[in-house]
């Protein structure tokens, strides 16, 4: 007796916790309407419940309650049926199949429900769509439907029961539209583009706001056809359209009759979820990344040695070495394949975000020139840039010239525009720089005059900075796990995307470094902030 109970309450409580939620939105899709989804949900709960009350204990749990929730809509739905006919006085129901003379339409035309019908003939699938219109709205008969679908005459029979059925269940909802379909969504996209289709893909798919609202609706969210045409309040015929083509494009994946879309999408709650863990962990990230560079400068200034070079200042010099270091203790994803080979000749990948309230820290871009003997890269901090903003590969080579062998003449013109911009100065007909630069066998060498105890202790500093960045990637890692959808967590690489795109972004570190007062506001030091050259 105690074991019945027992499992009873065990019962009760998982029916409670893990179905009512489900179940209401179950109602939701069925009766169109809140409040009748509302009832309807409280009849389906108090079925079950009194069941269990009485000491029902069923071998399949889930089976069994969605069995009962099944058998209480049906018959809401004959309830609905009742009341609706006896206001209006037919329904499709009404009409039985047969092929005579008499136009059908014009029965129909007589009906209040022809409204009715007409919408629920663009919510239903287009194998019985197709037959419903040519029988009862062309009036055509059975052999003519039959011979032109290479049908037999009892299949299209068949399926014209079939469809009035689907018909009369749909004529007696109170439809209602998602919010999708009056008010529409956008996302900021992120393109990775090696080659972009043949029609500007991913771009023009990106930018069309019904398939953003489709791929936004399917996240990881699987439906089918019917549910995205309610939900968006587009017609089937054309909403299948639209995703099949998405299918073929792939951005969408089709599985048992429903839609998913297939490349992530940072919504708005795993957003606010990862920036409170960023804000909570950057003041002890920043701490660990600026001893370190204070530390190392230190350890180079006792031999004489600015590691930074000879043309920027230590606090205009911070701004960047600090991204570096950032660069370098930053936790190391596992590698998986490049960019994706798509259809109509496109190499792109796509991570969307969802708008958000949430206040991200200053934009940080970066872009790597390299040439022979030399890597350079531009920082940007706290602005949207393009392209064409940063430093060219023709002005990293003249930029390296200005170190080596001195600006040849045919490029005077670039290196007066790289003075304008604050990246070189010019004295005469000599050019120098105004960045920092690296002397990478320089560094070698006094590192090699470093004793063990010092090198022991950067080390543990180095550590440390290492061990705080991996921490915050794994907290960052189970924020995002928990949210993707399983499509999407189970792809190794979209999955990576993801995380990438939600990764500590060095903005939290400039912005708490500059709190600290570690940082000098940028108008106060060189405007040339943010340009590195190491020369190999």
């Amino acid at each position: 007796m105690t074991k019945d109970y027992n499992m009873t309450e065990k019962l009760i409580a998982e029916f409670t916790e893990g179905y009512m939620e489900k179940i209401f939105y179950f109602c939701l899709k069925k009766t169109g309407n809140s409040e009748e989804a509302e009832d309807l949900t409280q009849d389906i709960a108090l079925n079950i419940l009194t069941a269990l009350g009485k000491g029902t204990i069923p071998t399949s749990f889930a089976a069994w309650v969605w069995q009962i929730a099944r058998n209480r809509y049906s018959v809401w739905a004959d309830n609905r049926h009742k009341r609706i006919e006896s206001v209006a006085g037919t329904d499709i129901g009404d009409y039985e199949i047969e092929d005579d003379s008499q136009s059908t339409l014009d029965k129909l035309i007589c009906s209040e429900q022809l409204a009715l019908l007409r919408r629920e003939l663009a919510f239903i699938k287009s194998e019985y769509r197709n037959i419903v219109v040519a029988y009862y709205i062309n009036n055509e008969s059975i052999r003519t439907i039959a011979n032109s679908l290479a049908l037999s005459e009892a299949a299209v029979k068949q399926r014209l029961y079939r469809a009035r059925n689907i018909l009369k269940e749909g004529m007696n909802m109170a439809r209602e539209f998602g919010v999708r379909s009056y008010k529409p969504e956008d996302i900021f996209y992120i393109m990775g583009v090696e080659r972009l289709g043949d029609k500007e893909q991913p771009k023009s798919i990106m930018e069309h706001k019904l398939y953003v609202n489709i791929m936004l609706e399917a996240y990881g969210n699987p439906a089918s056809a019917e549910e995205l045409s309610l939900e968006l309040g587009v017609a089937l015929p054309y909403m299948e359209n639209e995703l099949e083509y998405l299918v073929r494009e792939t951005f969408l994946v089709k599985k048992d009759g429903r839609y998913q879309t297939a490349f992530p999408i940072i919504n708005c709650s795993t957003q606010e979820k990862v920036h409170i863990a960023c804000l909570t962990a950057a003041p002890e990230i920043t701490k660990t990344l600026t001893n370190f560079v204070d530390r190392l400068n230190d350890a180079f200034k006792a031999f004489g040695y600015d590691y930074y070079g000879k043309y920027k200042d230590w606090e205009s010099a911070k701004w960047t070495l600090i991204k570096l270091a950032y660069q370098h203790f930053r936790f190391k994803t596992p590698s998986v394949h490049g960019i994706t080979e798509r259809p109509n000749g496109g190499k792109w990948d796509v991570i969307g975000r969802q708008i958000s309230d949430v206040k991200s820290p200053m934009l940080i871009c970066n872009y790597v020139r390299r040439g022979e003997g030399y890597d350079l890269q531009h920082f940007t901090f706290g602005k949207t840039t393009t392209e064409e903003s940063f430093i060219s590969e023709e002005e990293a080579r003249v930029i390296h010239d200005a170190l080596t062998n001195g600006v040849k003449a045919d490029d005077a013109e670039i290196a007066d525009k790289l003075v304008a911009e604050g990246f070189l100065r010019r004295e005469g007909s000599i050019y120098e720089p105004q960045i920092l630069v690296m002397k990478i066998k320089e560094i070698k060498a006094v590192i090699e005059k470093m004793d063990e105890k010092l090198l022991s202790e950067l080390r543990i500093l180095a550590d440390n900075a290492s061990k705080k960045l991996e921490e915050i990637y794994h907290k960052i890692e189970a924020i995002v796990d928990a949210e993707l959808p399983a499509v999407i967590r189970e792809d190794a690489y979209q999955r990576r995307l993801a995380l990438e795109e939600c990764y500590f972004d060095d903005g939290y570190l400039f912005e708490t470094a500059l709190a600290n007062d570690w940082l000098t506001s940028q108008d106060k030091v060189s405007k040339a902030v943010g340009v590195c050259v190491d020369i190999i």
